[in-house]
């Protein structure tokens, strides 16, 4: 096998790995403030892509200046959901709010299905072949472009809940509930909030991927389910191993794809969760409690 092509599925592979650390990035960001699994994560992502897709092809608006608006929208579409109908489950059992959230993605699927049909779509831009040269590598310059805006996203992120004055309420009503509520915080307009900022990662990601992948309504259900294992492998609840646990997962998918065969990628995605979860059961960059 030679080694310039195994660097070259090897960046490909960080490459997208970021943009699915993008994508769990809102769901651990979620879990973490709320301890809430939203159960159509990539469902959510995948009404992003559709509304990618639409905008391209009706006015040729390229994925890229789309991303605010799509993650705009989700934010508001997730605002909404969380101070609607999830805050009144929040003191539920587990169950329900599984039970909830399931739901919701089965109704999402189905409405995509009836509004779109079952049929693969795409967004074929104008440098989607076109790549990068660095000596040896050629890098897609579509992959190169969407691994910037995931980074970029996820550091403004960071910056929010660190720097800003909502972003260490929200982190303070996620360490101590009751405390929040005891020096006055708003905590339920903090959880909408937080669902919304988990929303926007997410339909930003689904943004990104319309560039790099078809989509279809099913396509939900996958993606929730590698969300999950990208954020158990980095850690529930961090943000920094949401994006380690993309890379990670991106970078085993290509390789296996090159080793082995495509199809086994999946394989290898849970074998490496089962192998974190025997190391450090709590993930790379997780806390134990």
């Amino acid at each position: 096998m030679p080694l310039e092509l195994v660097l070259n599925v090897a960046v490909g592979g960080v490459l997208t790995g970021l943009v699915y650390g993008l994508m769990a990035l809102g769901l651990s960001v979620i879990f973490g403030v709320m301890r809430v699994v939203n159960f159509a994560h990539g469902e959510m992502m995948t009404i992003a892509m559709y509304a990618a897709v639409i905008a391209f092809a009706q006015w040729q608006l390229d994925p890229f200046l789309m991303l605010l608006p799509v993650a705009g929208g989700l934010f508001l579409f997730g605002y909404a959901l969380q101070a609607g109908l999830i805050n009144p489950f929040i003191a539920r059992p587990e169950h329900s709010q599984f039970i909830l959230l399931v739901a919701v993605a089965i109704i999402m699927v189905n409405g995509l299905l009836m509004a779109f049909g079952p049929n693969a779509r795409n967004v074929l831009v104008p440098y989607a072949l076109d790549s990068f040269e660095f000596g040896p590598l050629l890098v897609d310059k579509v992959r190169l472009y969407a691994a910037v805006a995931s980074l970029g996203l996820a550091a403004a992120l960071f910056v929010f809940f660190r720097g800003t004055r909502t972003g260490k309420a929200i982190r303070a009503a996620a360490d101590n509930h009751t405390g929040a509520l005891v020096v006055g915080l708003n905590v339920q307009r903090l959880y909408a909030l937080t669902f919304g900022l988990g929303s926007a990662c997410v339909g930003a990601a689904g943004c990104l991927m319309a560039l790099l992948i078809d989509v279809t309504p099913t396509l939900g259900p996958v993606y929730t389910l590698l969300g999950f294992v990208i954020v158990i492998v980095g850690g529930l609840g961090s943000m920094a191993g949401a994006l380690l646990g993309g890379v990670l997962i991106g970078l085993s998918e290509a390789l296996a794809g090159l080793f082995l065969v495509p199809s086994a990628k999946s394989m290898v995605s849970f074998a490496l969760l089962i192998l974190v979860l025997l190391i450090r059961p709590h993930g790379l960059l997780g806390r134990s409690t």
